[in-house]
């Protein structure tokens, strides 16, 4: 695999200057380890914070969409396989995330892919953060126009330009819009489940005996396919991880309180997404049993609360409270996708052109994808742009699972411990790149068809056999070469401290001259001192960066 080479030396290297390395409580630590000094949250706030990003509203969407599509049972076969697959792949990637305090750009990098064969997954993860901002956006305009008569691209507006000031300063402000608006959504999204269970008990019958539009029965492939609408979900767990990564040092003291919050926030939110799937089910079956022309917005939330609301409040409060639900399911879950979007274009973008312009920068960007995706209607093409996007989530995150299960614990060919650093490792990566590229090229060619029908519903099973074997296949054939460009970072102080957590000790930064902590140091090769990981990134010249091992 050959080296990132060495740029021309008569360059003049561009790090980021003092101004803006203070700036970096602003930024949340973007590209970088989240230092033990800025993590003061408690395990419960975080996890707390961590999951209402999962407020959203298109699990009752997908669930009623499936549903409609397949049938009862079928869709109820399909979200326990989108289930456990989400678990089962995202315990290692949270556990990573919460244990080394890194994002999963970060874990990728050292994963399989290296330190510029992350980008690609990075796009990959930015197109889920705008997709779905656009779909919540769509969500939320529906609710705007129902209930204050706003025209639906003034709702998109609207919908798009509330977030930005939200997002502005990172973790602070959206840990506070997490916690306080939690228990409000509960009470307003539970409400209409209990109250059909209890007051109309026949409605779950009715549920259990759908057959979906085409009067499907249970079958293989139809469960397949609603699986792979809901595994489009499956990136979701690297917006969790933008929050895993300010959890508390793990210690004899906080052990089960931090594993506990570490499996809830982490791969534990698909419990309460699959919940919420196969309530917008029940709520969509509901509706066309029983509502006039209830089929034509079954699968829209915003109706599915208001028709049921109306059962048993006044018309005037189930308005409100249905337009307050969405507002509120709407903006906990944008704010979380913009965060995230702008986290994951801004760390490409430095990258690849060693310039830092800020996460803000990219959370227009982010805004502006998003807003033009909602003003054409992708709401209309849901099941077709989610199938298709599922294929390329899954390979990216079941090719980083299977490297740290396989080829970090079990053939140990992969360094345990995480590395991100520009300098500490090769450029591109065979064993995750290649993995994921051959998983997500195969499997969307299932999926429209292109080995032929009979196996079409097949497609998530490819993508996610082909991300499980190939990585330790590939590791095993290259014996783990490309891991680590070089082992030692040139610095003496422990990485680690005797619990096994990140190292708080400082060291300045001899090109920005701010102090961080030892993770996010390595020395220098021009000089006998220490840089910080972002000025290795942003550094032109490769000045910094030390030699490969001989």
């Amino acid at each position: 695999m050959t080296v990132e080479p060495s740029l021309d030396h008569r360059a003049t290297p561009e790090p980021p200057t003092p101004t803006a390395a203070t700036r970096e409580t602003l930024e949340d630590y973007t590209l970088r380890f989240a230092p033990r000094s800025y993590r003061k949250w408690s395990t419960g706030v975080v996890a707390v914070s961590a999951l209402g990003g999962i407020a959203y509203l298109a699990d009752f969407a997908i669930g009623a969409n499936i549903g409609i599509s397949y049938g009862t049972t079928n869709a109820l076969w399909g979200i326990a396989i989108f289930a456990v697959v989400i678990f089962a792949t995202g315990l290692p990637l949270a556990y990573y995330a919460a244990r080394y305090n890194i994002d999963l750009d970060l874990i990728t990098r050292g994963s399989g892919f290296g330190y510029y064969g992350s980008v690609v997954t990075n796009v990959i993860f930015a197109s889920f953060t705008f997709i779905f901002f656009a779909l919540e956006g769509s969500i939320m305009a529906q609710g705007l126009e129902l209930g204050l008569h706003i025209p639906l691209w003034l709702g998109y507006a609207v919908s798009t330009l509330v977030i930005f000031p939200l997002v502005i300063y990172g973790m602070k402000v959206l840990s506070t819009l997490q916690v306080w608006t939690t228990p409000l959504w509960l009470i307003l999204m539970v409400l209409p489940f209990v109250y059909l269970v209890v007051s109309h008990p026949d409605s779950v019958s009715t549920f259990f005996d759908y057959r979906g539009q085409n009067n499907e029965g249970t079958n293989v492939g139809s469960m397949l396919l609603a699986a792979g609408v809901c595994l489009s979900l499956i990136a979701q767990i690297a917006e969790q991880i933008d929050y895993l990564r300010f959890m508390p040092p793990k210690t004899p003291e906080n052990s089960r309180r931090w594993w506990t919050a570490m499996l809830l926030a982490g791969p534990g939110w698909v419990i309460f997404g699959a919940i919420k799937q196969v309530i917008g089910l029940f709520l969509a079956v509901y509706l066309i049993a029983n509502v006039a022309d209830g089929a034509s917005v079954a699968n829209e939330p915003v109706h599915q609360f208001l028709e049921i609301y109306e059962g048993f409040m006044p018309g005037w409060l189930a308005m409100a409270l249905a337009v307050v639900l969405v507002v509120i399911s709407q903006v906990k879950i944008n704010v979380t996708n913009a965060y995230s979007g702008s986290l994951a274009w801004t760390n490409s973008y430095t990258r690849l052109t060693r310039h830092y312009p800020g996460r803000l920068v990219f959370l227009a960007f982010n805004l502006v994808i998003a807003l033009v995706l909602m003003e054409a209607n992708m709401f209309d093409f849901l099941n077709t742009i989610l199938g298709f996007y599922a294929n390329c989530g899954m390979a990216w995150i079941v090719v980083v699972a299977s490297d740290i299960v396989f080829n970090k614990y079990l053939l140990k060919l992969s360094p345990k411990e995480p590395e991100f650093r520009r300098g500490m490792l090769y450029a591109v990566n065979p064993v995750g790149f290649v993995s994921m590229a051959a998983a997500a090229g195969v499997s969307i060619l299932v999926f429209f068809g292109g080995l032929g029908d009979t196996i079409r519903p097949y497609s998530p099973l490819v993508a996610i056999g082909l991300a499980v074997v190939l990585p330790p296949v590939l590791a095993v054939a290259t014996r783990g070469k490309y891991y680590l460009r070089r082992t030692d970072d040139g610095l003496d102080l422990p990485m680690y401290d005797e619990h096994g957590n990140p190292s708080g000790a400082v060291l300045t930064c001899h090109v920005c001259r701010q102090d961080y902590e030892r993770p996010d140091m390595t020395a220098c090769q021009t000089h006998d001192a220490a840089v910080c990981s972002l000025c290795l990134s942003t550094d032109k010249v490769s000045d910094h960066v030390l030699p490969a091992t001989p």
